[in-house]
């Protein structure tokens, strides 16, 4: 076993650490891979052989060490490749490494529901299902010709194969989260636009303060409404310019949900993610003599350091604080 795969227990708005917990992480290997918000990827071949442990005894020193210089525990799954690591995370326990032997990956992965294999969607699992194919032992024993035909050529191969454990996936050292997410449910399905609107201007303060606590801006934005009879409608949109400026963010979640034009529809939750990425030292930004612009960008910024200090509650827009 030389992959782990390591989920930190942070709450949602604390995605800010995870930098600090990658840079722990290493300190035992270059090999990492951010799984933004709160995971991690980590392959340890070279540490196994450099500290003369296997990955589950550094598994139990990771988790140590997160606990005393950061006070957070994590959940650790351990495979000789990323996607019996991912699975075994599913399995894994606080204080506990889930392990699966090189070995025994297929006899891991038999009783598995197929929904469970990384990569396979809603509707491949229920397709698989309507032919007897529920889990990953029956999958594995399939002819691969059926699941080509069901699924096709290039996904019926890979999902033979990672079903018979063959794994051809790897680590890819990262440090950017590609995207952020902010989902709203609703305690009941909720047909009132202003409480709808009142969800987008959550989530997109939650995104700009999380954007701004790792120095990022992002490109465009992906909202996505769940209805009460399980549909979705997804949209998205290109900024004008990259940002991390709440009040950018809420123009354009607004402007999404409005175009939706929906009419007494019964919201179940509403989705923001922000994409696209990259470092705000290096994002332009288009000049404005607009005094208020200016004026909410400065309380903006003193409005991070009363969260930084106080937390996430401690300052917010009058309309959410009831």
């Amino acid at each position: 076993m030389t992959i782990l795969c390591v989920r930190f227990q942070l709450p949602p708005m604390y995605e800010a650490a995870l930098p600090e917990l990658l840079g722990l992480l290493e300190e035992f290997t270059p090999v990492v891979e951010a799984l933004p918000p709160d995971g991690a990827l980590a392959d340890l071949r070279g540490a196994e052989r450099y500290f003369g442990r296997d990955a589950v005894e550094l598994a139990s020193v990771i988790r140590v060490r997160a606990l005393a210089l950061y006070g957070v525990d994590c959940v650790i799954g351990a495979g000789p490749s990323p996607m019996p690591a991912r699975m075994a995370l599913r399995d894994a326990r606080p204080g506990l490494t889930r392990a699966v032997p090189e070995g025994a990956v297929a006899e891991f992965l038999a009783g598995k529901p197929v929904a469970a294999l990384p990569g396979v969607g809603t509707a491949t699992a229920r397709t698989l299902c309507e032919y007897g194919l529920d889990t990953l032992g029956r999958v594995a024993a399939a002819p691969l010709s059926t699941l080509q035909r069901l699924v096709g050529a290039k996904a019926g191969r890979e999902l033979h194969e990672k079903a018979n454990g063959v794994d051809r996936g790897r680590v890819v050292p990262n440090g950017v989260s590609r995207s952020l997410a902010a989902d709203r449910p609703f305690d009941r399905d909720e047909l009132d636009p202003d409480r709808h609107r009142r969800a987008l201007l959550s989530a997109t303060e939650e995104l700009g303060a999380r954007l701004r606590a790792v120095d990022k801006v992002c490109r465009s934005l992906t909202l996505t409404v769940r209805y009460a009879d399980r549909s979705a409608t997804t949209r998205g949109r290109t900024l004008k310019e990259p940002t991390a400026h709440s009040a950018a963010l809420t123009r354009a979640a607004y402007d999404m949900y409005e175009a939706l034009g929906l009419q007494r529809a019964r919201v179940r939750s509403i989705a923001l993610r922000a994409e696209g990425l990259a470092s705000a030292e290096q994002a332009s930004h288009q000049l404005t003599f607009d005094p208020v612009d200016e004026k909410v960008r400065r309380i903006e910024e003193v409005a991070d350091r009363a969260r930084a200090k106080f937390g996430p509650r401690a300052v917010m827009p009058g309309s959410l604080a009831a």
